[in-house]
């Protein structure tokens, strides 16, 4: 065995066992954090089903983003239903026997990387040319959106120009998940692809991009709009009462 598809084994799994314990750890701080005022985002819905309907609407439409910039929600939604499907269709790699969906969606998913950097560049140059959204940018903003942008670009390489041996690819992760490791093509383009993707993995709990976990512990989202029906009480203060 050679010593490119052990490193990157240990690269694979100590990248996952990252954003693993980081998610779970950010999660649980999110769900721990106490919300003592009632401060839902008017006009905002008065029972928990109606939260539950907003947050769908949130998550898939993106409908604050939408109110506030239309080209943001625009070039926003073509990134995140981009990578939704490219994601669904990475699904192939880590499946002996795929799924009959899985395969239904590979052409769309090929096409949707497309959506995706192109809403990445639409991102990036909005951090560029826009004043206000300029001023508030940190470097590590720019740095995110180039590793996304480079991440889709050398998929998209992979995918449209300069093809890689799938099923060695494929061969290679079925066997991280039985920790067995397998051969892994040594193709400069998929070596740089991989390495930016296990980059991404590391960082991602510690990055902006936790904004995705976080808007679900949101108070001005997931709060029902009842102040006058029901007193809101946080943990802490109710034990003060007792």
């Amino acid at each position: 065995m050679s010593a490119l598809p052990v490193t990157y084994a240990i690269l694979f799994y100590a990248a996952t066992l990252l954003l693993v314990v980081g998610l779970v750890r950010k999660i649980v701080l999110y769900a721990r954090t106490p919300a003592p005022l009632k401060i839902p985002t008017t006009p905002a819905p008065v029972s928990r089903s109606g939260v539950v309907l907003r947050m769908v609407h949130e998550v898939v439409l993106f409908t604050s983003l939408f109110k506030a910039t239309k080209w943001t929600w625009l070039f926003g939604w073509l990134f995140h239903f981009g990578l939704l499907l490219v994601l669904l269709r990475h699904l192939r790699y880590f499946q002996a026997e795929t799924w009959f969906w899985v395969d239904l969606i590979q052409p769309f998913g090929k096409y949707a990387s497309y959506a995706m950097v192109i809403g990445l560049l639409g991102l990036f140059a909005r951090r560029i040319f826009v004043d206000r959204v300029r001023y508030i940018s940190a470097p590590s903003d720019y740095l995110m959106l180039l590793l996304l942008i480079a991440i889709g670009a050398s998929g998209m390489l992979m995918t449209f120009v300069t093809h890689t041996d799938i099923v060695m690819v494929k061969g290679f992760f079925l066997g991280l998940l039985r920790f067995s490791i397998e051969p892994l093509p040594s193709d400069l383009l998929l070596l740089t692809h991989l390495t930016l993707v296990a980059l991404l993995m590391i960082i991602f709990p510690i990055s902006k991009l936790l904004h995705a976990p976080g808007v679900f512990f949101s108070p001005s989202r997931n709060q029902v709009d009842n102040p006058r029906e029901k007193r809101h009480l946080a943990p802490w203060a109710a034990e003060l009462e007792k």
